[in-house]
């Protein structure tokens, strides 16, 4: 959907970004913190490099129960880091949690504000299947755990559009920043 370059706007107006994808992938790096719990409830999927995505993914894909289980390690500690980089930020008029699956894991409860990122179905599917080792099934799969756009649309307070040029997302990201930090 462009959730990350969205993100780097924020960054650039000087806006503390949390970034849980960054986060997981450090839990679950070489000596992630992660890494003991991983390999505890599914063996051979972790060495020194950290987590080996392709065997994880083949361990939980398809599977809920797998991916429950791989779930109920990973959140809470992600949440706790989220809570932490709050903490970090006490002065902050505005801080942006880069969460995905926010409405499908409860994310956005307690949140001032949610703001989702949203681009035409088709630039979106252009967009995933280009990313290295993503397939169709697996696309297939990872809509079918996500609420629908039009959804998350209808629940957000903000929706910025990606599929339109970069200066205007960045101006609706702007426009986000002054309405949220009081400067409107």
């Amino acid at each position: 959907m462009g959730k990350s370059t969205v993100a780097q706007m924020f960054r650039e107006l000087g806006v503390p970004v949390f970034d849980a994808d960054a986060e997981v992938h450090l839990l679950q790096g070489p000596e992630g913190a992660l890494l003991p719990a991983i390999e505890e409830a599914f063996p051979g999927t972790t060495g020194a490099q950290g987590v080996d995505r392709a065997k994880l993914g083949a361990a939980v894909f398809g599977d809920k129960e797998a991916l429950a289980r791989l779930e109920a390690i990973v959140h809470p500690a992600v949440g706790a880091r989220r809570e932490a980089f709050l903490m970090s930020h006490p002065g902050a008029p505005l801080v942006v949690f880069d969460i995905p699956l926010l409405y499908e894991k409860g994310g956005y409860r307690g949140l001032d504000a949610v703001a989702v990122v949203s681009a035409p179905a088709a630039e979106q599917r252009r967009r995933v299947l280009a990313r290295p080792g993503m397939t169709e099934a697996k696309f297939e799969q990872i809509l079918g755990l996500q609420v629908p756009d039009a959804q998350k649309r209808a629940r957000a307070d903000f929706v910025i559009d990606t599929g339109t040029s970069l200066e205007e997302t960045g101006r609706e990201v702007e426009r986000i920043v002054a309405a949220l930090s009081g400067q409107e």
